[in-house]
């Protein structure tokens, strides 16, 4: 079973309370060979934050009940990398991970944190043992020693390596077992494969989001005045397709895979959930029914 990994928890709440039911009730439009693994994401003015500036409004304790309702695991985006021991008291933090805690047991499954700070890993472990953690992609692990080496560590159910490790399919095949079962590739990144500047523009993000004075990162890759395309994503060399996970990535053993979209529109998230996880001959019945749902704002 391939485990999606989606974007969004609080950003595309409305999204995902139209979708799922649809997942649920029509389980036959979807392919049988994938599940929702998780659902992940934070909601606006979150110190811990990081990848991306979080926006999400929507009630927690809602978001929580919706995702719990249909026993997908929650997960935080808490990985901002330049925390300070003063950041670790934020109540609003760490009255979400108290959040999760609570929403998990009693059979619904475990809730997590994906986390960059080593400071935060510490302070999780010791406050909240309950939460499982996720290695962030923001560390931008692209030499495979270094991404072994993070594989490596107990503290991490899973890791998610820069995108640009996914090629690299004779170094994937030699993981063992129980390292494969950690691995969670970045599938649809966007970002030019030739980038030198990740993580420095991650590092913006974690600045702006502890409200420093600093100046917008400015891109310098080809073409980054477009935006995310879709299309473009899909020329990516480090783009994950579902036929390379049936083909490649599953047989070899890998099972989770993490759909980017957080700063993205609901709409472009619609296409992801139809190309990653819906039949060909049932998109336009998924499609009709999410656009023909008047509360959703979709562009």
């Amino acid at each position: 079973m391939v485990h999606y990994h989606l974007p969004g928890l609080f950003e595309f709440y409305e999204l995902y309370k139209a979708f799922l039911p649809l997942y649920r009730d029509y389980r036959d439009y979807f392919y049988e060979w994938c599940n929702i693994g998780s659902v992940y994401g934070a909601p606006a003015d979150c110190l811990w934050g990081g990848g991306r500036v979080g926006y999400g409004d929507n009630d927690p304790e809602e978001v929580l009940e919706l995702v719990k309702e249909y026993g997908i695991s929650a997960r935080l985006t808490f990985s901002n990398s330049l925390l300070r021991v003063e950041h670790l008291s934020d109540r609003k933090c760490n009255r979400l991970c108290q959040m999760l805690v609570e929403s998990s047991g009693n059979g619904c499954p475990e809730n997590g944190v994906i986390v960059h700070s080593e400071l935060l890993v510490e302070y999780l472990q010791e406050h909240f043992p309950s939460l499982y953690l996720v290695s962030s992609t923001t560390k931008v692990l692209t030499e495979f020693a270094d991404f072994k080496a993070e594989l490596a560590r107990p503290e991490f159910r899973y890791v998610v390596p820069d995108f640009r490790i996914n090629p690299r399919l004779e170094e994937l095949e030699g993981l063992s077992p129980e390292e494969k079962n950690k691995v969670e590739f970045l599938c649809n990144e966007c970002c030019w494969f030739g980038c030198r500047d990740r993580k420095a523009c991650y590092e913006n993000v974690s600045r702006k989001v502890l409200d420093e004075d600093c100046p917008d990162h400015v891109c310098h890759a080809p073409n980054s005045s477009e935006g995310y395309v879709f299309s473009k994503a899909m020329k990516n060399p480090g783009f994950i397709g579902i036929e390379d996970i049936r083909k490649k990535y599953e047989p070899d053993g890998f099972s989770h895979f993490k759909i980017e979209g957080r700063s993205l529109g609901s709409a472009l998230i619609l296409e992801f959930l139809l190309y990653y996880m819906t039949k060909p001959e049932h998109q336009l019945e998924v499609r009709e029914a999410i656009y023909l749902d008047n509360t959703l704002d979709l562009f």
